[in-house]
């Protein structure tokens, strides 16, 4: 009895003995596969994170595509806006010339100069006192013609994007012609070429100067308006929407006062 009791547990020994290594065995299996699931996890993460960059760089691509083609929108618009001033420019000093030459006043002969000569009858006044009069009326074409070409110069380049150029035509412009009929014109333009450089505290002072010494200027909603937009990039807020509403109150229907109102839209937008 005791030797069989002896058997049984020798055989129990190594049974037990392989269960553990089968269970052991499992548990290696088992962590091998949970090791394989989790790579293959991995995998598919970086596979994602990999396509969401692609889609990222796609659409910041689309989204440079659209910046580029608005820009040349801008621009385009912009030329054709300054095109558009340039001809209303030279038909405004057009018809300046033009209203001087038909001024009967302007064209008129000065009256003889009352000296004792021509009193009394005894004499001729002198031969260069009629010169001035032939001098001016010589000079005054040439002046115009030569103010005009100031102008246009200017113009061109603020067109081309030479605003440094356009800035300094605008100034020699104002100081040589400070009563000129395109006078206004040339503070806007000038104003403009400050604004498009970003130098805004000397633009704002360039279009407020235009509003106090040519109150009557076409250029007034325009210049007021570009008044409100260098406040804005100041950080004049408050300001900004003061001058935006004034344009929309003083100038209603004009082109201007549109651009105020949608801008005041943008600024009043929560975030902005």
């Amino acid at each position: 009895m005791a030797g069989a009791l002896a058997s049984a547990m020798l055989f129990a020994v190594p049974a037990a003995a392989q269960d553990s290594r089968l269970s052991l065995a499992d548990r290696v299996a088992r962590l091998e596969q949970q090791a394989q699931n989790q790579d293959q996890g991995g995998i598919g993460m970086v596979n994602q994170v990999q396509q969401l960059q692609a889609q990222v760089q796609q659409l910041q691509g689309q989204i440079e595509e659209l910046q580029h083609q608005l820009q040349g929108l801008q621009d385009k618009s912009k030329s054709q806006y300054v095109d558009l001033d340039s001809r209303i420019g030279r038909l405004e000093g057009g018809a300046g010339a033009a209203a001087g030459n038909n001024n009967p006043a302007a064209n008129a002969t000065p009256p003889a100069v009352n000296t004792p000569a021509a009193a009394t009858g005894k004499g001729k006044a002198p031969a260069n006192q009629a010169q001035p009069a032939t001098a001016a009326s010589t000079a005054a074409p040439a002046d115009a013609a030569g103010a005009q070409a100031v102008y246009d110069a200017a113009f061109k380049s603020l067109r081309g994007g030479e605003y440094a150029q356009a800035s300094r035509g605008f100034r020699g412009f104002i100081q040589q012609y400070p009563d000129h009929a395109l006078t206004p014109n040339a503070f806007y333009w000038l104003g403009e070429s400050y604004y498009a450089t970003m130098n805004y505290p000397v633009a704002l002072e360039t279009f407020q100067r235009l509003l106090s010494q040519f109150p009557q200027s076409d250029k007034v909603p325009d210049a007021l308006l570009k008044v409100g937009y260098s406040q804005l990039e100041l950080k004049q807020t408050d300001a900004a929407k003061a001058t935006l509403k004034s344009v929309t109150t003083k100038y209603p229907g004009s082109k201007a006062a549109g651009l105020a109102q949608e801008r005041l839209r943008r600024v009043q937008q929560p975030g902005n």
